[in-house]
């Protein structure tokens, strides 16, 4: 499918790995101009390098921390009005409650939360003025089914949900969408690192730790990257412009629930 979206200018969060990459290669793929984005200069260079490559797409490598004032410039300063957002950051680690403080809190919901918020301020206006504006956010599976020990994860992102529920009211008359999408257990370098504590923990092996969690999976396997990207993409398309507001889950089938 051509996804209309050749000659767009996309800004990709966090997409030096794992799903964030994804979602970069789809859009470099689909036509668009992309930017990559990461904290480390040698991985981030590396897979803007790759992602043009294989698509013949103009790739920018950014490297910056994207909750700094300073980061958020180099983003811009290098695409200055995408067509394109999507927003992502990695998520707090598993921690017991009780053990959060308050700047653990916010930390957590800056990097999950206003993060977000502070990026589509800048980028709302310009794509209500030119009549298209594609917004993703990256969030979890855990918004819609909270896990004990990522309360801080699920708290800020189920905060970003709701903050942007009405925000993509109001600008959908001007073809401009806010959309979210929540990941389940995909194989990226952050599941396996998962995978390797909780095998250290258990005296089992990882894939021993793999097999059990994917038990757990309807699907019987964990997600790959790449199917995220292009659902992703899909909603970055022009084919996309009536569907706002709304909550892709990609589980495998976890969420139990009809609705």
């Amino acid at each position: 499918m051509d996804l209309g979206i050749a000659g767009r200018k996309a800004i990709v969060c966090a997409s030096s790995r794992g799903l964030g990459r994804a979602c970069a290669f789809r859009l470099a793929e689909a036509g668009c101009e992309v930017v990559v984005n990461g904290r480390d200069k040698g991985r981030t260079e590396g897979t803007a390098a790759e992602i043009a490559k294989q698509t013949g797409a103009k790739v920018i490598p950014v490297v910056a921390d994207v909750s700094t004032a300073e980061g958020q410039a180099a983003l811009f300063g290098a695409i200055p009005e995408p067509d394109i957002l999507v927003n992502n950051n990695a998520g707090p680690p598993f921690r017991d409650f009780r053990e959060l403080d308050r700047e653990k809190m916010i930390q957590g919901v800056i990097a999950n939360m206003v993060v977000a918020v502070e990026l589509i301020q800048k980028v709302i206006d310009p794509m209500q003025a030119k009549k298209y504006g594609r917004i993703v956010n990256i969030t979890s599976g855990s918004v819609r089914m909270p896990l004990a020990g990522l309360d801080l994860s699920s708290g800020a992102r189920a905060g970003l949900t709701a903050f942007l529920a009405g925000v993509a009211r109001q600008v959908a008359a001007n073809n401009v969408t806010i959309n979210f999408i929540l990941p389940g257990t995909f194989a990226t370098d952050r599941l396996m690192t998962n995978m390797e504590a909780t095998a250290k923990k258990q005296g089992i092996t990882v894939e021993q730790a793999s097999k059990a969690r994917m038990a757990t999976v309807p699907a019987k396997r964990f997600g790959e990257a790449d199917e995220f990207g292009a659902a992703c993409a899909f909603l970055c398309s022009a084919h996309a412009g009536y569907i706002t507001g709304q909550n892709l889950l990609i589980d495998g089938g976890v969420f139990p629930g009809a609705f």
